[in-house]
């Protein structure tokens, strides 16, 4: 009996420690995270605009091959993208059986015409012609010689020849190809004489100015050049529908003609809107937010961002001039945390 009442006083100091312990755990003060903040401005932003397109020759640059009567194409000497020099073959063309049987004809013509004109001289001589009957049959056989010249091909063929040196292009015709009267069989640029030509957005193309900056790369990003915008066609292509944009591209940059080249424009905002640095900018699987600072507190805010320029965004919705947005510590944040500013950018 005296054992069981000495243990009742310690079993009361155990219970009375476990209760203390309970409430210092209570007063523990919320966490406080450290951020640095920007304020959301007035101002106007650019439009990035990625347009792509190919390299041609340049005015003056180029020279085409035509194929001066129907022909089939018998060789192709020099594929596209070969470097040729002045005179060199680039196709070989042989008479279709069509401008054949054409050219088998006016050779006949020809030769009746110039018997014609020759026994025309001689009955002038004789006194039994007049110089109308000569003059009426030399005008034929000149006709005739010319319309056998026109077909500008002989019957063992022709060959295709560059007149300048430069590159071949825009060769599609294949061996074995029927090609029409006056087609162009292929075309040569003179190498370093190029400008890119860009489809663009008719739309957009509204807004594009002569001189304007264009930053010119390649396709393979291994080349870079910032050159301004020379000529601009607001005419709708049929085929692609886009309007046309040109531009010179510069001596040493490593492309060739025919090859696909990409543009930026950076167009003029339309009007002002609400900007904030783009590093305050955070995505949540393609919810855009931010966290706006008000009385010490992070609040979590949904926007729908715009255009881009530089290290600022637009912002359409979502925010006020002069709203406070945190642009270093965002993402450690959680909705309704303490925070403490280190020093807010401007």
């Amino acid at each position: 009996m005296t054992r069981t009442i000495a243990l009742i006083p310690l079993l009361l100091l155990a219970g009375c420690g476990s209760g203390g312990g309970g409430g210092d755990a209570g007063d523990k003060a919320d966490p406080v995270a450290r951020v640095r903040t920007a304020p959301a401005t007035m101002g106007a932003t650019a439009e990035q605009t990625i347009i792509y397109g190919a390299t041609e020759a340049g005015p003056g640059g180029e020279r085409s091959l035509i194929a001066p009567a129907e022909a089939i194409v018998d060789r192709i000497l020099a594929p596209n993208g070969t470097v040729v020099r002045a005179g060199q073959v680039v196709a070989t063309l042989n008479p279709s059986r069509t401008t054949a049987t054409d050219m088998a004809k006016a050779s006949a013509d020809a030769a009746s015409s110039a018997a014609a004109y020759a026994r025309a001289k001689r009955l002038r001589a004789d006194g039994l012609a007049s110089d109308a009957d000569v003059e009426t049959a030399r005008a034929a056989a000149e006709t005739a010689r010319a319309t056998l010249a026109n077909f500008g091909i002989g019957r063992g063929g022709m060959a295709l020849r560059a007149p300048m040196a430069g590159v071949v292009q825009a060769l599609s015709a294949r061996t074995g190809d029927q090609v029409a009267a006056g087609a162009t069989v292929a075309s040569i640029a003179v190498k370093g004489n190029l400008r890119a030509r860009f489809g663009i957005d008719p739309a957009i193309a509204q807004r594009v100015r002569i001189g304007q900056p264009l930053e010119l790369s390649s396709v393979s990003g291994s080349s870079h050049a910032m050159i301004a915008v020379d000529g601009l066609d607001t005419q709708v292509d049929p085929t692609t529908r886009l309007a046309s944009v040109y531009g010179d591209v510069p001596a040493g940059f490593e492309v060739g003609p025919g090859e696909a080249v990409r543009g930026s424009l950076s167009l003029a905002a339309k009007s002002d809107g609400i900007t904030i640095p783009y590093g305050a900018l955070l995505d949540d699987g393609g919810r855009s937010y931010v966290f706006v600072i008000r009385g010490g507190v992070a609040h979590e805010q949904d926007v729908s961002p715009g255009n881009s320029t530089g290290d600022r965004i637009q912002i359409l919705k979502g925010l006020s001039a002069g709203d406070k947005v945190v642009t270093v510590g965002g993402t450690a944040l959680e909705d309704g945390m303490k925070v403490s500013e280190q020093g807010a950018a401007q």
